[in-house]
């Protein structure tokens, strides 16, 4: 009996973090970016309104801002409550606040609170 739950319970994990991950693939755009509890201007700060994350299957990633793209790679840790995005030499740790399958609001340290949405 112990074992069934345990496995019942593994597997549920499972499909926690593979259904986690199905909802992040896709188009995401930045509507919003927070520093230190004041709003920041994207359009300000990026030259444009049209900021996007866009993940991939296998992990691929890709920073859209204007015309210009950046490539990388994205994961997501085992308990679901960090996305890690590694773009050249840089890799950024999101701790995730928020997630369902319309709208994201992540924390990284130094760099603010951002919150997206997903593009139809």
């Amino acid at each position: 009996m112990k074992k069934t739950a345990i496995l019942l319970f593994c597997l549920a994990g499972f499909k926690m973090c593979s259904q986690t991950s199905s909802e992040l693939i896709g188009k995401w755009i930045l509507i919003k970016w927070t520093e230190r509890g004041r709003q920041k201007d994207i359009h300000d700060y990026y030259k444009t309104n049209q900021v996007f994350q866009v993940f991939k299957e296998n992990g691929l990633f890709q920073f859209i801002v204007g015309d210009k793209k950046y490539k990388g790679r994205w994961e997501i840790s085992r308990n679901n409550d960090k996305l890690i995005i590694v773009s050249g030499v840089f890799t950024t740790v999101y701790s995730i606040a928020l997630f369902d399958s319309e709208r994201r609001i992540e924390t990284s340290d130094g760099l603010g609170t951002f919150e997206y949405e997903k593009v139809r």
